[in-house]
């Protein structure tokens, strides 16, 4: 039987379960005792704050294709199955939560933080919380009440917490209370009453539900009050019409309007709700059959978590890990006298993110720098590369940012950075309307010697200065006259996408990434089981590129595969994929770089790039990856991919049934691929120092 006709068999592990799997190693972050308590508690936020996006998004979609199960093309069948497994699978997600949530509180007694509810506090404290209340609360509490013939989720902000109450006089009342976490504290801490040694912690929501009486009794009469906590997630996606006369910034205002007003995906409620409570509430917010409920602990919005004060001992969180200087960097006056004695490679968080604001810096006031180019989809509320660019503008330099006004939840900030950016002078354009600009790029053209010379930056990650300090990224910086060149003429495809561009050296969705990476498994696949291929990656769920991989599993080919995220590739199947490894690390960092290696000893081949193995990023979306030519550069990178495949620590085993056991140590050291490389780069950047 040809390899072709044995894919065709192949079966896809269900990209929605797999992102579900990978929040579970999440959770058992959380649960890991070897973890400091505060950071397992924040892992709880993570978690939480991945499952609203996984909601939003994700069984939107499912959903979606429910609704129009009355298409040609729909399997309705298939997709109710897959809710039905969702529903179960999130469920059993949130039972393993709340469990360890309550063992976690019980840590924290340990460690003399308590979080408590008000009920169980000393009279002192009752005092000082009712006054608390009373000044700095209850000015923020705004109800909606609730009549019967009417559906109000459309009045819910999605990224909040409510409290439903019911107010009972001979019948029931209904109302919805905001807990007002944008505006004030979630985690509230109480003055000290004996010994400073023990730390007391109570929640917003805690606070309000205790005083709601105080909330309601001026303006209505009850027999008996009480309060539950809700939340309510809405599809993320929206449509934007196709009106020429009207401009984009105006189309993504109103399409974000137009999420506000979505169809609810879920509702999750604390599970000592009353059922009746629960039939009214389902009423008022108009949730369907397809909608998930999903019963829970006694709060809601766990995402705040992230952000848990360490009101303890440094010890209970990690400890940071000190940032790496790059040498080469440091060594010239000038970022592009640097850039031009060689290629330049940084991995954040170990490396500073400064060198890149740097960069970018320098060129706003290097009188021979002519022209900044740079695409921008996520950057940080206070943004010194923005600074930057603004500076170049009065320096007179032209500046040209595309930014990207479809970046999903960064929507509004980049309308208002555009704006900002186009009345400081800057050239703002907003790419192709079809397509997403996910690259990470920024060319600067610079004249030397009476000739304009080109320095670009390509990265895996974006320009933001504070994920740089917590994703691992590849940034990659050089003058090399051929890339340069070709970076530049991404940002012509984005102008003019009408235009025909061939790149020879940079892998560019959607024009020839796809067919350049199966040259690449093609290449392997002739050298049989001499052919190696190694890749790393958020997510690998396009079935084409996993097809191909297959196939080259048959030939013989050893691909060892690192996915974070989503992975529809199932390996291990003997005599079909059995030449197909794949771990998954979940750490203190977020694992974010693309890296695809193929070939080994001279004959390799190194790449980093903004895309990951998605068919969106293939085909819908202008993505960039580079080779990486310098043979130093390309083992710093082998090196690393090397120190996460021998992680004994932090990594999982992702094998057909995704169930998450971790690599098992064996007699090997206990390697933690996190620390190592942070030692790794330090020595590495200390050597270079010394030659």
């Amino acid at each position: 039987m040809k390899p072709e006709h044995i894919v065709m068999q192949a079966s896809y592990y269900p990209k929605e379960l797999s992102w579900l799997s990978f929040n579970e190693r999440v959770l058992q972050e959380a649960k890991d005792k070897n973890n400091p308590i505060i950071e397992r508690i924040r892992f709880l936020g993570i978690f939480s704050n991945n499952l609203d996006e996984f909601f939003q998004v994700r069984v939107a979609d499912v959903k979606r294709r429910i609704l129009l199960n009355k298409l040609p093309d729909a399997n309705f069948d298939e997709d109710e199955a897959l809710m039905q497994q969702i529903q179960d699978k999130v469920l059993k997600l949130g039972q393993d939560f709340n469990v360890i949530y309550d063992d976690i509180l019980v840590a924290l007694n340990e460690h003399n933080i308590h979080v408590v509810r008000p009920e169980q506090l000393s009279e002192f404290h009752q005092q000082w919380l009712l006054a608390y209340f009373k000044s700095e609360v209850l000015e923020h509490l705004s109800p909606i009440l609730l009549d019967q013939n009417k559906n109000y989720s459309e009045h819910i902000n999605d990224t909040m917490t409510y409290l439903f109450v019911e107010m009972r006089h001979e019948k029931s009342h209904y109302a919805l209370l905001e807990v007002p976490t944008n505006r004030l504290p979630r985690f509230v801490q109480l003055p000290a009453e004996k010994t400073r040694r023990h730390k007391t912690i109570v929640l917003l929501d805690d606070i309000i539900l205790y005083y709601l009486e105080q909330v309601f009794a001026s303006f209505f009469s009850f027999d008996a009050i009480r309060g539950f906590a809700i939340k309510l997630t809405r599809d993320a996606e929206y449509n934007l019409d196709d009106e020429i006369e009207e401009g984009l910034l105006d189309k993504m205002s109103k399409g974000l309007k137009q999420r506000l007003r979505s169809e609810p995906v879920r509702l999750v409620y604390d599970s000592a709700l009353p059922g009746e409570m629960l039939k009214a509430l389902r009423r008022r917010l108009g949730i369907t059959r397809y909608d998930a409920l999903i019963p829970g602990g006694r709060y809601r919005n766990f995402r705040d978590f992230l952000a848990f004060p360490n009101v303890g001992r440094r010890y209970l969180e990690n400890r940071p890990l000190a940032t790496i200087r790059s040498h080469t960097f440091d060594h010239f006056t000038s970022v592009f006298d640097a850039i031009s004695h060689q290629d330049i490679l940084l991995y954040y968080p170990y490396h500073t993110f400064n060198h890149f604001l740097n960069y970018v810096r320098q060129a706003s006031f290097d009188p021979d720098v002519l022209h900044i180019k740079v695409n921008i989809y996520r950057v940080a509320s206070q943004s010194r590369l923005i600074g930057a660019l603004v500076n170049a503008a009065k320096n007179g330099k032209k500046v040209t940012v595309m930014v990207e006004l479809k970046a999903r939840f960064d929507e509004q900030n980049n309308i208002q950075w555009a704006k900002n950016l186009d009345e400081a002078g800057i050239k703002v354009i907003f790419g192709i309307p079809s397509l997403k600009v996910h690259s990470k790029l920024c060319v600067i053209h610079r004249k030397e010697h009476g000739q304009i010379v080109q320095y670009a930056h390509i990265g895996t990650g974006n320009f933001h200065e504070n994920t740089a300090k917590i994703y691992t990224d590849f940034s990659l910086f050089t003058r090399d006259p051929e890339i340069c060149e070709e970076c530049d003429n991404v940002f012509k495809f984005i102008e003019h996408s009408y235009k025909h561009f061939k790149f020879k050296h940079l892998m560019v969705s959607p024009v020839n990434a796809r067919e350049r990476i199966d040259e690449l498994i093609d290449e392997q696949v002739t050298l049989g089981k001499k052919g190696h291929i190694f890749i790393k990656v958020n997510n690998l769920v396009d079935k084409e590129l996993i097809d191909k991989l297959y196939i080259a599993a048959q030939a013989g080919v050893k691909i060892r595969l690192i996915i974070r995220g989503m992975c529809s590739l199932v390996p291990g199947i003997k005599g079909f994929s059995d030449n197909i490894k794949i771990i998954s690390i979940v750490d203190r960092f977020l694992e974010h770089p693309r890296v695809m290696v193929f070939g080994s000893a001279e004959h390799t081949q190194v790449f980093i790039s903004s895309a990951d193995l998605m068919t969106r990023n293939l085909d819908h979306r202008v993505e960039v990856g580079v080779p990486v030519y310098d043979r130093n550069l390309q083992q710093v990178i082998i090196d690393i991919l090397e120190l996460q495949w021998r992680d004994r620590s932090k990594a999982r085993v992702i094998d057909a049934e995704q169930r998450n056991h971790y690599v098992r140590r064996g007699n090997k050291k206990k390697i933690r691929s996190q620390i190592a490389i942070h030692d790794y780069l330090k020595k590495w950047e200390s050597n270079r120092a010394h030659q």
